[in-house]
């Protein structure tokens, strides 16, 4: 019994030993195990979240990709239109080049109409500048003829003057008329034959003849009005003594009464009384000549 008792403890003891290291193995495997589990639980886990992410980066590029088409589309459509509007402008291009041609070409032909108008045009602005600068010598000439012919009347009330373009020749009345009278003198007689002789040589001015009176009111009696009538007369007196020459044309001849209107000094002294008592004849070249020229400029 004893033996038996031994042996079973024997047997008891080396079964528990085995028991225990294969217990101590599978509790190690099962650890080893578990911590696989667990990682491979985590790495699915981190799968999933990357999949879930890579599926919304899908999601995103899916649309993106849509909305590029799209685009594509839109920009493809607007090419075309675009192409279409070219070949359309390229017509259109054709037909506005050619109009643009044709009125450039009646354009051309105006410009050189207007440059042959303005070379016409300049030739009688030319023309013109000619003529006044000889009217202008040919006054000048006049004068100094006017004073070399009344050179004897110029201590006697008589002067010539140029102005203005034009040739003053004054005669005091001292020199023409006695008081109240419209009959020149014999001494203005003689001034007015040399006037007339140079105004003869001279057919293309124009001789205006104009009396003049002081402010003192006419008092003498007969077919008389006043000053202005009486400045009138003398100076149609004038006109008709110039008309003896028969070289001077009736038709450049003008007889003006200013009567007292025009003084060229005061009638407060008899000095400007006497100064104002006076015949003018003024001398201008015929403006007939510079009138068609203008006319043609307008």
């Amino acid at each position: 019994m004893k033996r038996i008792l031994i042996l079973t403890l024997v047997a008891f003891s080396l079964s528990s030993c085995v028991s225990n290291r294969v217990f101590n193995d599978l509790e190690s495997r099962y650890a080893q195990l578990k911590d696989n589990y667990n990682r491979q639980t985590k790495s699915i886990e981190t799968l999933q979240m990357e999949l879930e992410e890579l599926k919304e980066l899908f999601r995103a590029k899916e649309e993106t990709l849509s909305e590029t088409q799209d685009s594509l589309r839109a920009k493809k459509q607007s090419l075309e239109k675009l192409e279409s509007s070219i070949e359309l402008l390229k017509q259109n291009s054709e037909s506005a080049l050619k109009a643009r041609i044709a009125e450039n070409e009646v354009l051309m032909e105006k410009i050189a109409d207007r440059e042959n108008e303005l070379a016409d045009r300049m030739n009688r602005v030319e023309e013109l500048e000619g003529l006044i600068t000889r009217q202008k010598q040919a006054m000048v000439d006049l004068k100094e003829k006017l004073s070399d012919a009344l050179l004897n009347f110029e201590n006697k009330g008589l002067t010539v003057e140029a102005r203005d373009g034009k040739v003053y020749v004054s005669m005091e009345n001292k020199l023409l008329f006695s008081s109240g009278s419209w009959n020149v003198e014999p001494e203005g007689q003689r001034a007015i034959s040399s006037l007339g002789d140079v105004l003869a040589d001279n057919p293309d001015i124009s001789i205006l003849i104009e009396g003049h009176t002081d402010n003192v009111p006419y008092s003498g009696r007969g077919s008389l009005k006043g000053n202005w009538d009486l400045s009138t007369k003398r100076a149609t007196s004038i006109v008709n003594l110039l008309l003896e020459n028969p070289e001077i044309l009736p038709q450049n001849l003008t007889a003006a009464g200013r009567g007292e209107y025009l003084p060229i000094a005061p009638n407060s002294t008899r000095e400007g009384r006497a100064a104002n008592r006076r015949i003018e004849v003024v001398l201008s070249p015929q403006l007939d000549e510079i009138t068609q020229i203008i006319n043609t400029l307008d």
